[in-house]
């Protein structure tokens, strides 16, 4: 097996011993400079990528992409399954604009785990590991801090790895903090939206940077006092990195959404959500490699996310309310990659640590909010159910307008096509050229631990025709 070392650290108290106490403009440099190692695609093309939506709390597959009309009313909702484009295929109703584009992504509906809480579905989904233990980050890199690690290239003037909301309970472990997301917090729906540190700087601040990239590079006197000379080497490489992120125009344009046409913004929804998706169409198109859009917040209802308990909210009443912005906007992104040409090299994922309980259960509302009655009413809920989860794909090259997999007819259980955690993540990983069977990492022990954590192959339906993973 290929073993990837780790990069060297340059803490940032070691940066102010040196005598850059004073590059605080700059202070990006000291988060680049421990990420060294570039990909090597073997190709001049960009590189694919990858959009996750995440639904945090876990979507009723019921109500989504899996509704079951058959199942007595202690299971099923109110709502009709709805046709699409593509016959034999049905949606729930509440998804009219996911049904216009069906023939461009694929449902998956048998995705099985273990993980009965939050933070145990979402570290098996993001690292494959049989976590069981509530921990409020993962115990292992999850794919997109391992993909962002094995693709860093100091010559970039892009992130990337972009978290136009990012996933709630993810991280790089042990790789570092060097490989967290990007994160953007902002709304890009507000006019004041703007992402810190990636603006266009003017001319004396430029001209001041460069000054004090200069006087640095003058102080040859702190290389011969460095313990090791290629960790001030590298620092240069980062310095330079981050003086073309804070200088050049390619970040500054890629998040500038307000370039996009307003019936572009329209058409993805003017919300949080809709332009939280345009705002990763415009990522990916610029050259970022992994974006992330967590849909939680106001556009939830109930307490800001999809744990849709009876305790939180009318279970039907808060995904009504919040399918109306989810299904504009990932439909919009769907068409807009295919569009664009962007459909081969851009896979679309949309899921959510798990499915909802089938079986509806009641319980007093603690409060009144958007989709739940006011305290003390009883109202509808499901709970959390990892047996079951369903997950929309597009783009990826892959053949799309297709179902694969089956539950029963209450939707407690997959009963065709199981996928397991490992298989998801092998999908992913195949879709971004890593190398998942041969790729391991040092753990903070120094213990070589490989990037895949259970046995897993990329699921074939969801495969490009004749493709073969490559390395990076």
């Amino acid at each position: 097996m290929s073993r990837t070392s780790q990069p060297p650290n340059l803490h940032r108290r070691e940066v102010l011993r040196f005598g850059l106490g004073g590059f605080s403009t700059l202070s990006l440099a000291g988060l680049l400079q421990s990420r060294s190692r570039a990909a090597e695609t073997g190709n001049d093309q960009k590189p694919t990528a990858l959009i996750l939506v995440w639904l945090p709390g876990g979507h009723s597959h019921l109500e989504t992409y899996d509704p079951k009309p058959l199942a007595s009313s202690a299971y099923r909702g109110p709502y009709e399954p709805i046709d699409t484009n593509v016959p034999g295929v049905r949606l729930c109703e509440l998804l009219p604009h996911h049904a216009r584009v069906a023939d461009r992504f694929s449902i998956l509906r048998s995705m099985v785990h273990t993980g009965f809480c939050h933070q145990q579905g979402t570290h098996q989904l993001l690292t494959g590991f049989p976590e069981r233990v509530l921990r409020q980050q993962p115990l292992y890199p999850d794919l997109l801090s391992i993909t962002h690690r094995l693709r860093y290239d100091v010559t970039r003037q892009l992130p990337n790895y972009v978290g136009v909301g990012p996933v709630n309970y993810s991280g790089p472990a042990y790789l570092g903090n060097a490989y967290e997301v990007f994160a953007v917090h902002g709304d890009p729906n507000q006019e004041s939206f703007s992402v810190p540190n990636v603006t266009s700087v003017d001319e004396a601040t430029s001209n001041n940077l460069r000054r004090r990239i200069g006087l640095r590079q003058q102080l040859d006197r702190l290389k011969a006092q460095a313990d090791h000379l290629d960790r001030m080497q590298a620092l240069d490489a980062f310095e330079q990195q981050a003086f073309n992120v804070l200088t050049g125009s390619e970040a500054t344009r890629a998040f500038d959404i307000r370039q996009e046409d307003a019936a572009t913004r329209e058409r993805y929804g003017r919300n949080r959500w809709g332009q939280q998706l345009l705002l990763a169409r415009r990522l990916v198109e610029a050259g970022v490699d992994l974006v992330t859009a967590q849909f939680s917040g106001d556009l939830c209802g109930g307490v800001g996310n999809w744990d849709d308990h009876a305790v939180n909210a009318n279970c039907f009443e808060a995904i009504k309310y919040r399918l109306q912005f989810m299904d504009r906007a990932v439909a919009a992104l769907v068409e807009d990659i295919y569009e664009r040409g962007l459909d081969r090299r851009v896979m679309v994922v949309v899921t959510g640590e798990f499915g909802r309980t089938p079986k509806i259960n009641h319980q007093k509302s603690t409060g009144k909010r958007i989709a739940s009655a006011p305290t003390g009413t009883m109202q509808p809920g499901r709970d959390h159910w990892p047996r079951a989860t369903s997950i929309l794909f597009a783009g990826g090259g892959m053949k799309t307008g297709q179902v694969v997999g089956a539950t029963d007819t209450r939707g407690e259980d997959a009963t065709e096509r199981i996928v397991g955690r490992g298989d998801f993540l092998a999908t992913l990983y195949h879709h971004l050229g890593v190398d998942y069977r041969n790729t391991m990492f040092d753990d903070y022990s120094g213990r070589p631990i490989p990037i895949m954590l259970s046995d897993g192959e990329p699921i074939p339906e969801l495969l490009r025709a004749g493709s073969t993973a490559r390395s990076v």
